[in-house]
Formats: C-alpha cells, sequence, structure tokens
C-alpha cells in the first residue's frame, strides 16, 4: 500500500470515527458501569466455537500481543469505526501479523437482538464484510440475557476493544470510540517487546 493511501486511510478512519461518534452508533448495556481493566490478567474467553478459524486461548496466546473486538453484526459503531479498524490494523501490522507476534480476533457478543444476530446471519456477515480475522461465538449459559465472554470482561457494550500483552495482561480496554492512534502506538510498543 502506497503512502498516499495509507493517509487517506487514515483520513477515513478518523472521519469514520467522528461521523460514527456523533450518530451515536454504539450499543450500550443500560446499568453496566464501567469498570478499570487495564492492569488486570486477561480472563480466559468462553465461547461456544470460531468461525473463520480457530483464534485459540488467552492462555494459547500468551508470548504474543492480542487485540479483541467485542462486535454484534448489527451494531452501527461496529461497522463505521471498530470493524474498519480492525482492518487498518491488519495492514499497518502485517508483519507482526504473519510472523505470529499479533493475533487480533473478534468476539461476536450478543446481548440484544439474540433471534436476529443468529449464527447463520453472522456468517453472511463475516462474508459480505470480508472479514479474514477469527471471529469467536460468545456462550450463553441457559436463562443468561448477557453472554460469559462479556461478563467476564466486564464490557459495557459494543464496540469495545481490549489490547493484551505478551504475558496475558490487559493493557487496554475502552467501550465505544477512542483515539486510535494512541493505542496503535501502544500496540507497537508491545509488539517491540513481544520481539525479545
Amino acid at each position: 500500500m502506497t503512502s498516499g493511501m495509507n493517509q487517506t486511510r487514515r483520513e477515513f478512519l478518523a472521519k469514520s470515527a467522528g461521523a460514527a461518534a456523533i450518530a451515536a452508533g454504539i450499543s450500550g448495556v443500560p446499568g453496566r458501569s464501567a469498570m478499570a481493566a487495564a492492569g488486570n490478567p486477561a480472563p480466559e474467553w468462553d465461547l461456544t466455537g470460531w468461525l473463520n478459524g480457530d483464534g485459540g486461548s488467552v492462555a494459547s496466546n500468551k508470548g504474543k500481543v492480542v487485540v479483541i473486538d467485542f462486535f454484534q453484526l448489527w451494531c452501527p459503531g461496529c461497522n463505521k469505526f471498530s470493524g474498519p479498524l480492525m482492518k487498518h490494523w491488519q495492514q499497518v501490522f502485517h508483519k507482526d501479523f504473519q510472523e505470529h507476534r499479533l493475533r487480533i480476533v473478534k468476539i461476536h457478543t450478543v446481548f440484544e437482538g439474540h433471534r436476529y444476530q443468529n449464527n447463520d446471519r453472522l456468517k453472511a456477515y463475516i462474508q459480505e464484510k470480508d472479514i479474514t480475522l477469527p471471529v469467536g461465538l460468545d456462550r450463553h449459559k441457559e436463562g443468561s440475557h448477557l453472554p460469559e465472554t462479556m461478563l467476564r470482561y466486564k464490557t459495557r457494550g459494543t464496540p469495545e476493544t481490549a489490547v493484551i500483552d505478551k504475558d496475558g495482561v490487559i493493557r487496554f480496554q475502552e467501550f465505544g470510540f477512542f483515539d486510535y492512534r494512541q493505542v496503535q502506538a501502544m500496540i507497537s510498543e508491545l509488539l517491540v517487546a513481544a520481539r525479545v
């Protein structure tokens, strides 16, 4: 990708984030307060399976930097911000991604519209959006409205992004929109540490 194309993509992401924030395209869970996750060990994912490849587990990804995109297929903020951002980071960190120092996974964490946001629609969505990342299916225990991984990470809705360092510690977790450039710089630093 040329530097001009990179500049255009950065401008697109910045504009998309601003437009999406204005449109309030995030899906939150009423009554769930922010929980500071940074500095805590990353909980293990509790999934019913994977689509689009196997993302492994938190334990099996130790030694790598891991980015999690908690999303729902009908979430406007996911489609306008976090989805394009994950594709952007796949390109920016292409070498680390290919050399298995970086793992990016998406976790479909459905807490609303359960009937609509089913696996058949998710498979079609993955194809339509040309998603090449592993997509984990967050587990629902019988009678529970909120899925298990969402509860473990205390996420407040979608999109929510988490970054885990090579030692399995959460270094960043944020609901909604954020300055992706600062987080991108942090991921770069964590990848340097992962190379040692």
